[in-house]
């Protein structure tokens, strides 16, 4: 079964690991290698549920990834660069 159809309490915690994205994406790999056996061997019909598990798992991982960008979105942006940078003066040539 695949990772993304784990309970939604488990995947509502917000705690996404980069090893459980990993492990998604290992799953993705292993799915589309059936995708392309079934595909190879003319047997299109038993690719579909295949196919449907690699959807989810691509639109579970995209929703982490506009979770994400939404995020840092909301954070203030960084002010380290403007500590070092003095405000420049103009000078008049005499």
């Amino acid at each position: 079964m695949s990772v993304a159809f784990a309970a939604h309490r488990q995947r509502g915690k917000g705690d996404i690991t980069p090893a459980a994205i990993q492990k998604l994406l290992d799953e993705n790999n292993q799915l589309i290698q059936c995708i392309m056996d079934f595909q190879s061997k003319g047997k299109t019909a038993e690719c579909s549920q295949y196919q449907q598990m690699l959807h989810r798992n691509l639109v579970y991982l995209a929703t982490i990834a506009d979770s994400n960008q939404n995020m840092q979105s909301l954070l203030p942006a960084p002010s380290t660069a403007e500590k070092h940078i003095r405000p420049q003066t103009s000078r008049s040539i005499t």
